[in-house]
């Protein structure tokens, strides 16, 4: 017999008080140690540099309408736009972001008052806007050219001084990342009530922990290549260069030996995300809960003997065989996710909400990513699509399909939670269409283009993929516009959306057993969570929930708000 413990985190008639009584927008402008105000300080100035790496990623698409240059003055001007687009959309973006979803809900989520240094979780978030400004400052002085990868020669004898400014300002985002991530680990290890036993944790809570094990261990190489390039570049050291006796291979393997990790960084959190949606819009338990969470952790190990499949034309040839297949390896751990994922859907009583259908798209984007992912994996295939659209497709399936999808479920899941107001659900439908048709069409057809023989990263192409371009600029402007469509369904709920309730979806997890926003304390005492997180259609789920809901005197409000 279970006992139903019902976790408040306020006294029930303070619930519509406390929907009232949001923080102030000024609250969000200063410093802060509330777990929650700096989850969404992350995530507006995340959200921004979104719209602001979309609006080069316009830019380079109205470029490529037609072979020739057009709005840009030179392909070095090129080079640079598509350079700074990758930094904003991985290191100001997508990293930001899963920090924003990890800060608010994570210590919910483990019925935690808040993150275990919340000083030190302040001042992770008050380094982004600086280095911000330092990397953003250098494409207005002399842009760096070398691309997000930033590889010698290019980096350290043919770039301005922006390029020393975009490794400075990297420098502050890696160290902002390892102090967050001590952070998540520390909260997610030390931070639980005593009921919240490691296999009561939700799926979200594991992604973070691997994935800031991951950051934790993988960035600190990131900073080594940082500061040998810094180095090179203003005190006259030859560490990448081949004529004063360095290696510009160097920096390919101190580099990749973070970033593809960091694809894991990325992709890890969304993994967290659709575990969740998947179980609560879908009624069902997760299938194979135990084995989820511990492909988190295979995921975070095997993604360290891979990063040399980044190097397979530069790689000594009896190298290559022994990355291609640890890179076919790493396949093992997300297929059982996959699989899970399937499972979970599979007989479900599924609700359509917008959290939903971002979830199932980031399934089948996914999907697709990683089945090219194996196909590069194979040596021969990928030595001749190398450096060709085909891997700009499968990077984008794989980062886009697999981070901005997730977000975007996360964010119409945990909106009313954080803003005590639900979305509305039919703008929620439509920007979902324009996202998911807009980015299919956008990236799919570079497989084609790329298996032709188009190069990434030139501004100047054959004529004979003029058609192919026109295709994949006019999707690319469908995809900017749904953008435009999420933005309006934020401001408007968060300003005139019906009232959420404290559980919305009926969830089972600790987050939702508090008020939509929580108090400053979420909890007023240590909270007893049900003894399965995703037990969803049993009797004791149900009771529990009745109980929640009776406790705040509020019944779910409808989800289609339309």
């Amino acid at each position: 017999m279970t006992t139903i413990a019902v976790p408040l985190g306020a006294q029930a008639e303070q619930h519509e008080a406390e929907v009232v009584r949001r923080p102030a927008l000024s609250e969000y402008l200063r410093w802060s140690v509330d777990h929650k105000i700096i989850g969404v300080q992350y995530g507006v100035a995340a959200f921004l540099f979104f719209i602001v790496g979309g609006a080069m990623a316009m830019g380079i698409r109205l470029e490529l309408w037609t072979p020739e240059l057009d709005l840009m003055a030179s392909g070095a001007a090129y080079n640079s736009l598509f350079t700074m687009h990758g930094t904003i959309m991985i290191f100001l973006f997508i990293i930001p972001m899963w920090a924003a979803f990890g800060n608010f809900v994570v210590p919910l989520q483990l019925g935690a008052k808040d993150m275990a240094f919340p000083w030190l979780n302040a001042f992770a978030f008050w380094l982004i806007p600086p280095a911000a400004i330092v990397v953003l400052l250098g494409y207005f002085v002399t842009p760096a050219e070398a691309g997000w990868t930033s590889y010698p020669p290019l980096s350290t004898l043919f770039s301005g001084d922006g390029q020393t400014l975009w490794a400075l300002g990297a420098h502050l985002l890696g160290i902002s990342s390892i102090m967050g991530s001590i952070n998540f680990i520390v909260t997610i290890l030390n931070m639980r009530p005593p009921q919240m036993t490691i296999w009561r944790m939700p799926l979200l809570c594991w992604a973070v922990l691997a994935t800031s094990i991951i950051a934790v261990m993988a960035t600190p190489f990131l900073a080594g290549a940082l500061t040998l390039l810094l180095l090179d570049r203003v005190a006259g050291t030859t560490f990448f260069n081949a004529a004063g006796g360095g290696d510009v291979l160097l920096w390919q393997n101190i580099f990749w030996f973070y970033s593809h990790p960091a694809v894991y960084i990325m992709v890890l959190p969304g993994m967290g995300v659709l575990s969740e949606v998947l179980s609560i819009h879908c009624r069902k338990p997760v299938f194979g809960y135990r084995m989820v969470g511990l492909s988190s952790m295979g995921i975070a190990f095997v993604g360290f003997t891979v990063w040399a499949h980044h190097m397979f034309t530069s790689l000594q040839p009896e190298l290559r065989i022994p990355f291609m297949i640890t890179t076919m390896i790493i396949a093992v751990p997300t297929g059982i996710k996959m699989f899970s994922w399937l499972g979970t859907v599979w007989g479900g009583k599924m609700r359509f909400t917008s959290a939903l259908l971002f979830g199932l798209g980031f399934m089948s984007m996914f999907v697709i990513g990683g089945i090219t992912g194996v196909m590069l994996a194979a040596l021969p295939f990928d030595i001749h699509v190398h450096d060709t659209y085909f891997v700009v497709s499968h990077f984008h399936f794989v980062l886009f399909g697999g981070s901005v999808f997730a977000i975007y479920a996360a964010l119409y899941h945990w909106f009313p939670k954080v803003t005590g107001r639900m979305m509305n659900e039919r703008l929620g439908r439509i920007h979902f269409a324009f996202t998911y048709f807009g980015f299919l069409f956008t990236f799919f057809p570079m497989h084609i283009v790329g298996m032709l023989g188009m190069p990434r990263r030139v501004a100047v192409y054959d004529p004979n993929f003029t058609d192919w371009n026109q295709v994949i600029s006019f999707s690319a402007f469908v995809l900017g516009f749904s953008t435009f469509i999420v933005v309006y369904n934020v401001i408007h709920s968060y300003f005139r959306g019906p009232v959420a309730g404290a559980n919305p979806w009926r969830a089972l997890t600790l987050e939702w057993a508090t008020t939509s926003p929580p108090p400053v304390t979420n909890f007023a005492e240590d909270p007893i969570p049900f003894e399965d997180p995703y037990g969803y259609g049993t009797e004791a789920s149900a009771a529990y929930l009745d109980a929640v809901d009776a406790a705040f005197d509020a019944e779910p409000p409808a989800t289609d708000n339309s």
